[in-house]
């Protein structure tokens, strides 16, 4: 194999002393190391972060991502307090055989026990069908009765125990709500938009309930997906505090020098100073190095090895020559 640089034909490069090639060696190996050692203790550059997904500008605020909707609508709804009393006209114990609550409306045709809430104004209110009706106000399109007191917070006013109505909502006693269904009762009942007492849906079961909103459903896929997009931002944005210095795996982190002396000190020192003469200075870079500075230096590191190299050995060659002669 031919060296880099012109030797003579005559084989003189192994007169060269032990010495002389352990120097040469050790200072090819020294600048090697140093460049590869620039290169590795680079910082590597941050991870970019993904965009999160934006919310679609029309969601639906009254439905939560993770909801299960099985019927939305909207109707007009009443209001009543049936305590077993008479004396706001009921008649016994709701159908449901619990007692009158807070939460608890009747509903002319959906099962016993279905769960939902209604919205009025921006005002939300949980709900399970407890009692039947509205009874005649249905056939006009009153289909649910809302407990008193709920429909006092809805309309801002406040429940009477002792005439078992509302006052202080300006004389209001039907509002128009909006209803979501979230779980239908395993009773006798119609699964779908409510019907009129006189029909008597309430008196069979439903083996047909209403498909979920097409709408909804595809809403809460993108809001799931848009929590995901975000997880994942959130995790390739928040960097890593390193506590400690970086090390490249195998990097030398301190080099104990080569003690050299007569002629050989001399031959090394002048390589040196002849590379610092010939050798182009690196510019002072900024935190954080982009990867083509990181290959300019590892470049640089590799000249400096091939020019010493050089140096050192055209030097040893001049000497194994003199000696000759």
């Amino acid at each position: 194999m031919r060296l880099p640089f012109d030797l003579p034909k005559n084989g003189l490069i192994k007169n060269l002393s032990y010495k002389n090639r352990l120097t040469t060696a050790a200072l090819v190996g020294a600048s090697v190391l140093v460049s590869a050692g620039v290169a590795s203790a680079l910082p590597a550059s941050p991870a970019v972060a993904a965009p999160a997904s934006a919310a679609s500008p029309g969601a639906d605020t009254e439905v939560a991502a993770n909801e299960v909707v099985l019927l939305k609508g909207s109707t007009r709804a009443s209001y009543f307090w049936d305590d077993s009393s008479g004396r706001a006209g009921d008649t016994g114990l709701p159908a449901s055989g619990k007692p009158m609550q807070k939460g608890m409306i009747a509903s002319p045709s959906w099962p016993l026990f279905t769960e939902g809430y209604v919205v009025y104004k921006g005002k939300k209110a949980k709900f399970f069908v407890g009692d039947r009706g509205p009874g005649v106000p249905s056939n006009v399109g009153v289909m649910i009765d809302l407990d008193a007191k709920t429909f006092a917070d809805l309309t801002g006013g406040r429940f009477n125990p002792a005439t078992l109505g509302v006052d202080g909502n300006g004389g209001m006693g039907h509002i128009d709500v909006k209803y979501v269904v979230t779980k239908w009762g395993d009773g006798v009942g119609k699964k779908n938009h409510p019907v009129a007492f006189s029909t008597g849906a309430w008196r069979y079961r439903d083996a047909n309930p209403a498909k979920p909103p097409q709408t909804v459903l595809v809403k809460a896929e993108q809001s799931k997906k848009a929590v995901k997009a975000q997880q994942v931002s959130q995790t390739f944005a928040k960097p890593k505090i390193m506590s400690e210095p970086l090390t490249a795996p195998g990097a030398i982190v301190a080099a104990k020098p080569v003690a050299l002396s007569g002629a050989d000190a001399k031959a090394a020192e002048q390589g040196v100073r002849d590379l610092g003469a010939t050798a182009p200075v690196a510019a002072a870079t900024p935190a954080g190095p982009s990867a083509t500075t990181a290959a300019t230096l590892a470049l640089v590191g590799v000249l400096a090895a091939g020019g010493a190299t050089y140096l050192v050995a055209g030097h040893l060659r001049r000497r194994a020559v003199a000696e000759e002669s």
